[in-house]
Order: structure tokens, then sequence, then C-alpha cells
């Protein structure tokens, strides 16, 4: 399956998370999963739950493997 990172996002504790563990065939909903954030969660796949806020810790491990700054950082 292409993925453009070697992440993915998912819906999970009132938070959008970033995992990289590998998608099943079936996608994700009530799966368990690692994050980048290191909790265990259950993927909540509800159309709700992409509403919820983002991780921080997730996000900033997300920016990190795809190599790209966040928002307000400066390159040095």
């Amino acid at each position: 399956m292409y993925r453009p990172h070697p992440f993915s996002w998912v819906p999970a504790e009132g938070q959008r998370h970033a995992t990289t563990d590998r998608k099943p065939r079936h996608g994700y909903d009530g799966v368990e999963v690692r994050t980048l954030c290191l909790k265990k969660v259950t993927v909540d796949n509800s159309e709700i739950g992409w509403l919820w806020p983002t991780c921080p810790s997730c996000n900033t491990g997300a920016h990190e493997l795809a190599g790209v700054p966040e928002a307000g950082e400066t390159e040095e």
C-alpha cells in the first residue's frame, strides 16, 4: 500500500495520533497501535475523530520523520 511518509494519522483517545504501525488490509478502525508519542491506543475511525486536535508529541515526531520543519520553526 502506498504511503508517502513512514507514518499514518489515526484518531484515538480524543486526539489525532501518528503511528508507524503497518496498516491492516481492513484499515485501522478498532485496531490497537503504538503511536509516535509512545502510547498504545485503539483507533476510533469515526467522522468526529478526524476533527479532534493533533497530539503535539506525534506532530513533532511526524515532522521529524517527514524531514520538514513545524510551522513557525526556522531552519538554521
